[in-house]
């Protein structure tokens, strides 16, 4: 089997260097094509890597291809690519916006899969929601989802919606995770302490909070009941965020991302229709 990686940018990089680190691939079986000289020149010194800069070179060979650009590229990429390709080969988008449709119709080619990864993926913490067109058989997802799951877990969704809803949860969701540390690390330092406790006290919190709810099945409500006792200085706390909502205000932001996502697809179809 051999991969080809298409963009050399943050998500294909991640992709490319988690797959490389994988048993089941060797230097040879997985290529990455950028035509940016200096980032060829870094994938080169990387040493782990089979490197191209030209389509003709290396689309062939691949029995996988991810598509790895900015949603802006796809079009102008995917009709480069149309002279080399085949129906035997499964392309995998992690391409905001673009549709299983309109890359079928793009390349006519039947076997896509559409990704959506997350920014913890770089450190080997991401989650990866996936589909596929029908032509894509069961033991072809297995192996896509194998290799998604390189950079942490990968999970297989029913349709394109689905996509669209998990952005709202797990593709944008770092986002809000990070605006609420934030939001912590300023009340720290409010509060009087220094950058460095701030990001300590923060950040050990969040760490330690989630290896807690992972390492159980406990609700995240039953933690809460866990840490919360009545009239406590936590119960202060989950009271003021109750009588703000800022449990709908979450929701609220969830769904905002959701509607986003839905909306890029739309205008990416009638863009190109």
């Amino acid at each position: 089997m051999k991969i080809l990686v298409i963009g050399g940018g943050n998500m294909g990089m991640t992709y490319a260097e988690a797959m490389a680190k994988s048993s089941f691939l060797k230097k040879k079986e997985l290529m990455i094509l950028d035509t940016n000289p200096q980032k060829i020149e870094e994938l080169e010194n990387m040493d782990i890597f089979d490197v191209h800069s030209d389509l003709k070179t290396c689309l062939p060979q691949a029995d996988i291809v991810f598509l790895a650009v900015k949603p802006y590229h796809a079009e102008e990429l995917m009709e480069d690519m149309k002279p080399f390709i085949s129906e035997e080969q499964m392309f995998v988008s992690i391409m905001a916006g673009v549709t299983i449709n309109s890359m079928q119709e793009s390349l006519g080619m039947p076997k896509v899969v559409r990704a959506m990864p997350n920014l913890p993926a770089q450190v080997g913490k991401g989650v990866t929601s996936f589909t596929a067109s029908d032509e894509v058989s069961r033991v072809e997802l297995s192996t896509i989802e194998r290799i998604l799951a390189t950079t942490g877990k990968a999970i297989h969704l029913d349709t394109e919606n689905d996509i669209d809803a998990s952005t709202g949860i797990s593709g944008s969701g770092p986002a809000y995770i990070f605006y609420f540390m934030q939001s912590m690390i300023e009340a720290a330092l409010k509060m009087g302490f220094s950058d460095h406790d701030s990001r300590v006290l923060v950040g050990q919190t969040f760490e330690g909070a989630i290896e807690l709810f992972n390492s159980s099945d406990l609700s995240p409500r039953s933690w809460m009941d866990r840490v919360a006792s009545k009239g406590g200085t936590t119960r202060a706390a989950l009271d003021s965020m109750e009588d703000n909502n800022v449990r709908e205000l979450i929701s609220e932001a969830a769904h905002a991302a959701f509607e986003r996502a839905v909306e890029l697809g739309k205008e990416y179809e009638n863009t190109h229709a």
